[in-house]
């Protein structure tokens, strides 16, 4: 025990509540802070062909730099993404046994259905969304616009969970014969996660900022911005500010602009040296890269291949 405020002391960045959290939790942190790598990790998947790609910066504590200083789409999209991350790796630490404060998921059983009945460890998403509400929202107690935005993409990332958990089954019986089937619930890949909120991030919200006065002095909410469109749903993402366009370098919005990046030539899309290059062109250089080729499967078990040197055109932009 005497370690633990040696641990949570040594984290940068974290506000008083957060401090407390580590230290009552101090066996699930390890699994809060994969929850942000992989938060990120699928950040840069998702974005890897547009302007933005998620960049990190190493010797920064703002990680993102200053592109997360807006209330841009961009922001709502990693605050999501980070506090679903957290929330999908508390749940699988409790599943898998690694975290012992926490464990299987025993309330939304409800009736089996024809063929199958319970078994294995039902994933706890509950417990997992309340670490992450807990540590994720903690910062967020201001009565500002920013703060409602950010509470706000935080839980949409948590629904996220609860809104693609299947089931999954295992047969039993001779020879997999699925004599008796055994199911559970399950978190799916988080790729699953990404995908989803990447459609929430290209259909996200545009909000205005209004101020009341209430009992505690003034506080700051969103509303949407056009009537004509459908209000935004807690699922939905939420921004009020409008995102810098990434072409060029710029330190105080964080951008890195897009030229050295790879472009696909052949693409429309974003990712296309067109709008990917903002319009500066490309530039198109040979490179060689081993592979192999010609494989031949032998009776039995294994596969022989050859190498082959094949040249491929990269399209970079200007």
């Amino acid at each position: 025990m005497g370690t633990q405020p040696i641990l949570c002391g040594s984290i940068p960045g974290l506000v008083p509540k957060q401090l407390r959290f580590c230290r009552n939790y101090v066996e699930i942190m390890p699994s809060v802070a994969e929850g942000v790598k992989i938060g990120i990790q699928e950040c840069q998947h998702q974005f890897r062909g547009r302007r933005w790609n998620c960049t990190t910066v190493n010797d920064n504590l703002a990680i993102f730099g200053p592109v997360l200083d807006k209330a841009t789409r961009e922001s709502a999209f990693v605050h999501a993404i980070a506090s679903a991350g957290v929330a999908f790796a508390v749940t699988r630490a409790c599943a898998d046994g690694s975290a012992t404060i926490c464990g299987c998921d025993t309330r939304h059983k409800g009736p089996p259905g024809e063929g199958w009945k319970w078994g294995g460890c039902s994933e706890d998403v509950d417990f997992g969304s309340m670490v992450s509400r807990e540590f994720a929202d903690a910062r967020e107690n201001r009565p500002d616009a920013r703060s409602a935005m950010n509470r706000h993409n935080n839980e949409a990332g948590r629904m996220s969970l609860n809104d693609n958990m299947f089931l999954k089954c295992k047969c039993h019986g001779l020879s997999g014969s699925c004599e008796v089937k055994t199911c559970w619930w399950s978190q799916p890949d988080f790729r699953v996660i990404g995908d989803y909120m990447k459609d929430k991030y290209d259909s996200a919200s545009e909000m205005v900022v209004e101020k009341h006065k209430e009992s505690r002095g003034w506080v700051e909410t969103l509303r949407p911005k056009y009537n004509y469109f459908k209000p935004p749903t807690e699922r939905d993402l939420v921004y009020y500010e409008i995102s810098p366009n990434f072409c060029d370098p710029n330190p105080e919005t964080g951008s890195f602009g897009t030229r050295d990046r790879i472009c696909n030539l052949t693409s429309h899309g974003i990712d296309g040296c067109d709008l990917l290059c903002c319009g500066r062109g490309h530039n198109t250089r040979t490179e060689k890269r081993k592979e192999k080729c010609h494989c031949i499967f032998h009776w039995c078990c294994y596969v022989s291949c050859q190498e082959c040197v094949r040249v491929y055109d990269v399209h970079t932009c200007k």
